[in-house]
């Protein structure tokens, strides 16, 4: 190992050792939490990041695809009951790319591929269910392309074709919708689910298309449209009005001074409404055709007939041209005319859906606080026609409003701003505590770190001026210097032997004075060691006074 390696360890080493017990036990709860978030942060980030591979597989699709990761040696996690598979993210494309290969996964195969499998001696019955697979299919697909569909079902009823046209029944359709987690159609998905299934099959009408997603509800029923039950329109409908209503009020009368209650009935019958109107022309009749017939016959006389002549038959069936008789005279006539004329007529036919959710009649009831002052200054017929014409009310239908002035009754909104102004102190109370307490851990941490700093940083510059002063102390080791104590040579030899500290007999004191100190080896090493310095500052003033300095800065209390 190179001399710097060593020295670097071993000044490392002195370091620690220098340590108190509370210090060394900070230090090895710091260590020990850079390894654990050392050892979290590579796990962490060694972890492979996991992809869908396929979503809402069947358990027999599901099944075959993992027996295919599992022989190609890919990891997955399985999610939504079985339904996701998860793999990571290098190996979705490879992966799904081999599955598809394998025809996986099967189930989800269908529209016009099914019509690939015919084979010519398909019977018309198998070639007419597969075509009506071939289409639910489709439908499925493009369903499920939609935010917020997970899976989606279509099953047709399509009617066989007859030459009876008084028999024949329209197509109709059945949806079943199953929504991801948390999502949910809009009214606007549900009418274009409708409308897409209605227009894809031939006669099929949007009334007659069935939806119902996964929690049982139906969102469209056949022979109402995708316009909900008869509870829901009303509903819309009287918080509609009532929200326009009351806007208006409080724009008028202020907020809180008036208070608004639609209840409308809606009708929940369907129909179809066919008229014929027939018109004349305006400017007189038009004809569109016109015919006549003239038949006459003429009047004559004379003793024979004429030749060539011809006539109507006569008795015994002898023609008598012309009416003249073959014998005899004798007169008469006939004339006939006839004429048809055919006038063009204006003909309209008119045919309307009737769908459920039209308004039969509305009741809108207004009450109006009697103690406002903008209440009190207001007119009622006025507020009357506003409400009126706000809600659109058709007296023919029987619709009706009432606006009436009474006393409300506010005990209720004081208590619960009282209440809520009582929530609001506490949250601000718990939220200024909640600071105060985290401000206090926040500088008690940097407090607690301070000192650990501090105190680290004090002893390894006590640590390293000491060194200093020992180096330049030891530098006038070789010198000698002349201590004033008289040192009894006697007396040191018979300590040493006895095996006490030697010992320096210092002059005899006159009797008045205290008894003479015994001084020990300490004593005399400190003694020598204040005649080096003071040897130290005759020498080089400057010097001794930067090592005492620091002596005195680095003994200063904290």
């Amino acid at each position: 190992m190179p001399a710097a390696v060593k020295n670097v360890w071993a000044s490392l080493a002195a370091y620690v050792k220098g340590f108190s017990a509370a210090q060394r036990t900070i230090a090895i709860l710091v260590v020990a939490a850079l390894v654990l978030g050392g050892i979290a942060l590579a796990s962490w980030l060694g972890k492979a990041s996991y992809a869908p591979l396929f979503t809402g597989l069947a358990a027999a699709d599901a099944a075959s695809v993992t027996d295919q990761l599992q022989t190609d040696g890919v990891p997955y996690q399985l999610t939504d009951g079985g339904a996701t598979i998860l793999v990571p993210q290098g190996s979705v494309y490879s992966e799904r790319l081999k599955a598809a290969s394998n025809g996986l996964p099967s189930s989800n195969e269908g529209g016009y591929s099914l019509l690939d499998q015919m084979g010519v001696t398909s019977s018309e019955f198998q070639q007419n269910v597969t075509y009506k697979r071939a289409i639910e299919g489709e439908l499925a697909k493009t369903i499920m392309a939609m935010d917020g569909v997970q899976t989606a079902s279509v099953q047709l009823a399509i009617p066989e074709k007859t030459v009876f046209v008084s028999e024949e029944k329209d197509p109709t359709a059945s949806v079943f919708i199953a929504t991801k987690n948390g999502a949910q159609l809009t009214p606007d998905q549900v009418q274009a689910i409708v409308h897409l299934t209605s227009a894809a099959v031939e006669g099929m009408q949007p009334t007659d298309v069935s939806v119902v997603d996964s929690k049982g509800q139906t969102l469209s029923a056949v022979g109402t449209g995708a316009t909900g039950s008869g509870a829901d329109q009303a509903a819309d409908y009287d918080q509609t009005t009532s929200k326009k209503i009351q806007d208006l009020l409080d724009t008028t009368l202020g907020v809180g001074n008036a208070t608004v209650v639609v209840s409308a009935t809606m009708n929940q019958n369907t129909g179809t409404k066919t008229a014929e109107t027939y018109t004349s022309p305006t400017t007189g009749p038009v004809a569109l055709n016109e015919s006549s017939s003239t038949e006459q016959y003429g009047s004559g006389s004379g003793a024979g007939a004429s030749s060539g002549a011809t006539g109507v038959l006569g008795p015994d069936n002898i023609a008598v041209p012309n009416g003249t008789a073959t014998t005899g005279t004798g007169t008469g006539g006939y004339t006939n005319e006839s004429a048809t004329k055919n006038n063009a007529v204006d003909h309209t036919t008119e045919t309307t859906q009737i769908p459920a959710g039209a308004l039969e009649n509305q009741s809108i009831s207004v009450a109006l606080n009697s103690k406002a002052a903008s209440v009190q200054n207001a007119n009622l017929q006025s507020i009357n026609d506003l409400v009126s014409r706000a809600a659109g009310i058709d007296p023919t239908r029987g619709d009706k409003v009432a606006v009436a002035m009474m006393d409300f009754d506010t005990s209720a909104a004081a208590a619960a701003a009282k209440a809520l102004k009582a929530q609001q102190q506490a949250d601000q109370q718990a939220q200024i505590w909640s600071s105060i307490r985290t401000v206090g851990i926040v500088v008690g941490a940097l407090l607690a770190l301070l000192t650990i700093v501090f105190f680290l940083l004090r002893r390894g510059r006590r640590q390293e001026r000491e060194a200093v002063d020992l180096g330049e102390l030891d530098a006038f080791a070789g010198d000698t210097f002349q201590l004033p104590l008289a040192v009894d040579g006697a007396a040191e030899r018979g300590a040493v032997g006895a095996g006490d500290a030697p010992t320096v007999a210092l002059p005899t004191l006159p009797a008045d004075e205290p008894p003479t100190e015994v001084l020990t080896s300490e004593d005399i090493s400190a003694e020598r060691r204040r005649q080096d310095i003071q040897a130290l500052a005759e020498r080089d003033p400057k010097r001794t006074a930067d090592l005492l300095r620091g002596l005195l800065d680095d003994r200063a209390p904290v």
